[in-house]
């Protein structure tokens, strides 16, 4: 997929080619927060496979520019909705915006989340809240919306992203390790729910993923290089290392894969 000649290359718009999932071509596919960060990565990649691709992001993100971006690499252009993860009536909206347009959408990429730092002794209830409702909340909501269409389909795959946070409980942000380790739990809840339909869901817990938000705020050379040292493989985790692997957890070759939590993070979770 090449890049536009843009100076400011939308994030995920790469050159990357993906391994190719047949089964994915003309698929519909739902991404929540994909206009930045590895949201950005799904949308990019399900679109250069063929995949009728739509996604929210908050009204801020650069939802369109990603859009004009995909669609001058000669891909399907995605359809971008502005919504607010948090606001389980404008998330459905714009689930049926979606199907109104391209069909029932048979992948649903749950993989909107925030990890904003905050401590124990500051925390607030409002913030605990918030921290669920943007993490955790929206995931239960977004499947129940997408069911019924999978279930028009004769099956369907759901991607919760989580975080390897949640297995290696990580400090500077209990709230969102907490929501992290929920994903886990309602995976294999709505694996269980939902097989009967012929519905797979798996979670997708990535490593430090070095995105533009976490290169401005985070990613020191001393913290990613203190990271890289916890992993057996000696790299950082990329936006096209967390696509790939929800490619295939969408995809056919995962067929009889269900309930189950795929950890991308260059082996830190298992030092």
């Amino acid at each position: 997929m090449a890049a536009p000649t843009s100076p400011l290359t939308p994030e995920g718009l790469t050159d990357t080619r993906y391994p190719a999932f047949a089964d994915l071509r003309e698929r519909v596919v739902f991404v929540t927060g994909g206009a930045t960060g590895i949201g950005a990565y799904l949308v990019c990649a399900f679109a250069q496979l063929g995949a009728r691709v739509g996604f929210v992001s908050q009204p801020q993100d650069p939802g369109e520019a990603l859009c004009d971006a995909v669609a001058a690499s000669g891909a399907h252009r995605p359809m971008f909705l502005t919504a607010d993860v948090r606001d389980i009536t404008a998330l459905a909206s714009a689930m049926d915006a979606v199907q109104a347009a391209f069909g029932d959408i048979g992948v649903l990429i749950n993989n909107a989340g925030r990890d904003d730092r905050h401590d124990v002794d500051s925390l607030s209830a409002e913030g605990w809240d918030d921290a669920m409702n943007v993490n955790l909340r929206p995931h239960f909501f977004a499947a129940k919306q997408a069911a019924p269409g999978m279930r028009r389909c004769g099956g369907g795959a759901i991607v919760n992203v989580g975080s390897n946070s949640a297995l290696l409980g990580l400090g500077g942000y209990p709230a969102y390790v907490t929501a992290k380790a929920g994903i886990i739990g309602l995976t294999r809840a709505l694996a269980r729910e939902l097989g009967a339909d012929g519905v797979r869901v798996n979670a997708l817990l990535p490593g430090w993923v070095m995105t533009r938000r976490q290169k401005a705020l985070w990613a020191t050379p001393e913290a990613v290089a203190a990271c890289i040292e916890q992993q057996c493989l000696p790299r950082s985790v990329s936006g096209e290392d967390i696509a790939s692997a929800a490619l295939f957890l969408a995809s056919e070759a995962a067929a009889m894969i269900t309930g189950q939590s795929l950890v991308v993070d260059g082996g830190r979770a298992f030092t």
